[in-house]
């Protein structure tokens, strides 16, 4: 698997992922991204930002897609609760992950957490900061498993509650 940057190309196929993923969430009765959210716009913004990041198989098939940056997060400023590094050290961010219904389950995920966790250690950045939707129970088992601690609650600009998490890279 490959870990890279997305490009303009990608966009249709980085769409239909977060249509399997919004359908999934839907599924789950889970309100997260039933808003048309996320969106081409703000895809192609990740994009041009150099912060859409895709994985393709050994086959060259797109399988899942996420932003990763190391630009703070606005909503992160102000928190209900603690995180565990100041609020304005530097720290790495994932938002927009989805993978691909065909392999979900099989670690894609934690894959790509890898990856992110991997360019912070190289940049010495010592934390990654992420947010759920509160019934959002599959990811919230999955930054436990990868060893997130639950910090408090944030509120998007849409003032949508977040659940908020971050683990130290070391």
């Amino acid at each position: 698997m490959e870990f890279i940057h997305a490009k303009k190309k990608d966009l249709s196929e980085i769409m239909q992922v977060i249509g399997q993923a919004q359908a999934y969430l839907a599924s789950q009765h889970i309100e997260q991204w039933q808003n048309g959210y996320p969106n081409e716009t703000a895809i192609l913004k990740d994009i041009k930002n150099k912060e859409s990041y895709i994985v393709k198989s050994e086959d060259s098939s797109l399988i899942a897609t996420a932003m990763f940056t190391t630009r703070n997060e606005p909503t992160y400023k102000t928190i209900e609760g603690d995180w565990i590094t100041e609020t304005d050290a530097s720290y790495g961010v994932i938002h927009r992950m989805a993978v691909n219904k065909g392999f979900r389950g099989t670690g894609i995920a934690k894959f790509i957490f890898n990856q992110c966790e991997q360019t912070l250690k190289h940049t010495k950045i010592q934390s990654m900061r992420i947010d759920t939707h509160e019934d959002n129970l599959g990811m919230q088992a999955l930054l436990k498993k990868l060893g997130y601690v639950f910090c408090g609650v944030i509120y998007l600009d849409n003032s949508e509650k977040r659940l908020a998490f971050e683990k130290l890279i070391t």
